[in-house]
């Protein structure tokens, strides 16, 4: 809550805290771990197309980092993904539409989940893909954007079953 307050102080248009963060909480949970996992970043991810500047991204995560620097930041403004998408993973995605647009392009099924806390404090869910993966802890590749080659790869680094023993993974 604490971080989703602090984002919200950015007073941005379109944004949530997404991915491993949200999978991290529910899968913890869910396994009664008394310690949270660690986290290699917080995902901010946020909409504005009018602004597609990658300095914009680091003021932002600037401003985060002064007011929690023990927080681990990742500000992206979801917009500009198709500008730099091909030359980090090698292959082009074309623009998104929105935040819910890039929300639904998550590599995993059930990571593709942001949250958004309101001015009155309502905490708000995005979900494209619905949340029965996140809650049955089930890895599944979402083909919107991540190769087979790809979601291999990151099933192999995350050791999603060594984290979390019930998680199930399904091949690609």
């Amino acid at each position: 809550m604490q971080a989703l307050a602090q984002v919200r102080a950015l007073r941005l248009r379109a944004w949530c805290i997404g991915a491993g963060a949200v999978r991290n909480m529910a899968w913890d949970a869910l396994h009664g771990h008394a310690t949270p996992s660690t986290l290699a970043d917080i995902d901010v991810a946020w909409f504005d197309a009018g602004d597609l500047s990658p300095g914009r991204d680091a003021a932002l995560q600037a401003r985060l980092t002064a007011a929690s620097p023990e927080t681990p930041w990742e500000v992206t403004n979801q917009a500009g993904v198709h500008l730099w998408f091909e030359q980090h993973f090698g292959h082009a995605v074309a623009p998104l539409r929105s935040l819910e647009d890039a929300i639904a392009s998550w590599p995993e099924t059930a990571t593709c989940v942001g949250l958004w806390l309101a001015d009155d404090d309502r905490l708000h869910v995005i979900a494209p893909h619905g949340l029965a993966d996140l809650f049955a802890m089930v890895v599944r590749r979402n083909p919107a954007r991540v190769s087979v080659e790809t979601y291999r790869e990151r099933v192999a680094s995350k050791r999603y079953a060594q984290r979390w023993p019930r998680v199930t993974v399904v091949d690609a």
